[in-house]
């Protein structure tokens, strides 16, 4: 029995190590696995955050660029000096959406239609980033049929699919200047105050006279195509091939003309014979000679508009600045009258060596269609193939309206300045000269400032109580953001940003009503160097005397209107 039993306990010990063991493995092999679990799924999770996170390349689009600092002060001037010109002849503002429906702009820039930015369907109206402003204007006009006259300005971004090269002004996103005279008046009177403008915005940007203005009549250069014997359904096709006479030598020309354009050599070189030319009033005498252009009624209804109008310049002064170019076609469908464009020393390629180079690397574009897409995508600035183009341009478009409203016309002549070719020539010049005074970023006239000795508090109250009463008379000013700043560093702050003029407060002077106020950058031995102490009651009228006499807000006239580009554009001469 006492066997039985002792076996019988031996056998339920032997059962309850081995169930205890095998409850213990049993929990190793859960808890193993509940890691690996746990493991995996924070493997998993960390996978997922990093799916989640985004990599930026900060940059922006091709063709486009942030604006800042000096660069915003040009722009803004010149902006403002091509405002003052437009209200100066009457005109008023409007603006328009930055994209119009598709089919709005298709049709009316030839083969620069392609340049044209198509939005993605969102599956409602197909619509386009604005080309220009004038097909906008145009059906502006044509949706308010009780405007049947006005003078309009407007100046707002548009957007092309072009080649970039930012440095020299040609973007994808860029402003335009545009100004426009809609209505019906005796001929050429609007078409010379669009000149006589377009002059007065260069002279004010300072840049005497280093421009012209090359004119051309689409009349006229449809009845050369027509007395040369162009096919009337190739007559818009050439007249762009001779657009590009500004970028291309004849020769290049005349083969797109053959051998793309289909058209006879002949005719070509009779073509040839006229587009080369160009001058002034003696240019347009030898085509009043011409037999064969005077007896095609187009050609002669173009020199007649010519003739007048040149006499409208010659009111106006200036004349002299005007070049009748018969290369100048414009390649936009829409014009029917005078055309015009604004070039400068920057406009064509850089040297021949560059114009070589960009008649051969148009050959090599035809034979490889893949790298010309390629070289699309590249900031092209160091190309010296490239040139800045035209500054400004414009001309006579009668018909566009009625295209959009099916019956009333009324014809309009406008222009239009491309902001960033005349900042970057403007910048160009500023920078080849090395007197040239820097750039101030903002327009404030006087810092406030405060000194004092053991137990100085700052002044801070009274800072402000200055720079209030500053505020309140009109005068721009600033003072520290600290309360306790030291004098060094508020001279500082004055000096980097170019402020003409410092306020200075002390116990002492304060309590004898007075101040101190120090024209900023004077010699060593001026009487005036350390300042000179005023009366606290005739601070806002000594401040802005002070300001007056100096010729008010510095904050451009040092860089750009004080050297009104000219003393720049000397040493532009010399290197050009």
């Amino acid at each position: 029995m006492k066997t039985i039993l002792q076996v019988s306990r031996r056998a339920t010990r032997t059962h309850n190590f081995h169930s205890i063991a095998g409850f213990v493995q049993r929990e190793g092999l859960f808890r193993q696995q509940q890691r690996k679990f746990i493991t995996s799924a924070v493997e998993e999770d960390e996978m997922g955050k990093d799916k989640d996170k985004v990599s930026y390349q900060l940059k922006v689009p091709k063709g486009t660029k942030d604006w800042e600092g000096k660069d915003m002060v040009i722009r803004d001037k010149i902006f403002g000096s091509i405002t003052d010109v437009f209200k100066r002849h009457g005109a008023v503002t409007i603006d328009t959406p930055v994209f119009e429906l598709k089919e709005i702009l298709a049709g009316k820039y030839g083969e620069d239609s392609k340049l044209i930015y198509d939005l993605a369907d969102q599956g409602g109206e197909l619509c386009s980033l604005r080309y220009d402003l004038t097909v906008p204007f145009a059906r502006w006009l044509a949706m308010n049929s009780s405007i049947q006259n006005i003078k309009r300005y407007h100046i707002a971004k548009v957007y092309r699919r072009d080649q970039p090269a930012m440095t020299k002004g040609r973007m994808r996103e860029f402003y335009q200047c545009d100004f426009d005279i809609a209505g019906t008046y005796d001929p050429m009177l609007p078409d010379a105050e669009i000149i006589r403008i377009t002059c007065e915005i260069f002279e004010s940007l300072g840049w005497q006279g280093r421009y012209t203005i090359k004119i051309n009549h689409r009349k006229i250069l449809d009845g050369i195509f027509q007395v040369c014997g162009v096919p009337t359904d190739k007559l818009r096709t050439i007249s762009s091939a001779v657009d590009k006479l500004d970028k291309s030598p004849w020769e290049e020309v005349r083969k797109e003309m053959t051998g793309e354009k289909g058209l006879d050599a002949e005719v070509a070189d009779r073509i040839g014979e006229y587009v080369v030319r160009k001058g002034g009033r003696d240019l347009l005498d030898e085509l009043h000679q011409d037999e064969k252009l005077m007896a095609n009624e187009s050609a002669k209804a173009g020199l007649a508009d010519m003739d007048l109008l040149f006499t409208y310049l010659k009111s106006f002064s200036v004349l002299e600045r005007v070049s009748l170019d018969m290369s100048l076609a414009r390649g936009l469908d829409y014009y029917t009258g005078v055309i015009y464009e604004v070039i400068t020393e920057g406009s064509a390629p850089q040297t021949q060596e560059g114009q070589k180079l960009q008649s051969a690397g148009k050959k090599e574009s035809k034979t490889n269609k893949h790298a010309s897409n390629i070289d699309g995508e590249e900031d092209r600035s160091n190309d010296p193939t490239v040139g800045v183009g035209s500054v400004a341009a414009g001309g006579r478009y009668d018909n566009l309206v009625s295209m959009f409203s099916g019956k009333q016309q009324i014809p309009c002549v406008g222009i239009s300045f491309g902001v960033d070719r005349i900042f970057s020539i403007t910048k160009q010049r500023l920078a080849s000269d090395a007197s040239a005074a820097p750039i101030r970023t903002n327009e404030v006239d006087v810092f406030v400032m405060a000194f004092g000795g053991k137990g100085f508090d700052g002044l801070l109250p009274q800072r402000m109580e200055v720079a209030k009463r500053l505020w309140d008379a009109g005068v721009k000013a600033e003072f520290s953001w600290k309360v306790k700043p030291k004098l060094p560093q508020q001279f500082k702050a004055a000096e980097v940003n170019g402020v003409p003029f410092a306020v200075i407060l002390g116990d002492d002077e304060l309590a004898a009503g007075k101040c101190k106020i120090k024209e900023m950058g004077l010699p060593e031995g001026h009487p005036e160097k350390d300042g000179v102490l005023i009366e606290m009651a005739r601070l806002e009228q000594e401040v802005k005397s002070r300001i007056g006499r100096q010729g008010g807000t510095a904050a451009l006239s040092d860089g750009v209107d004080g050297m009104s580009l000219d003393e720049a554009a000397k040493v532009a001469r010399k290197t050009g």
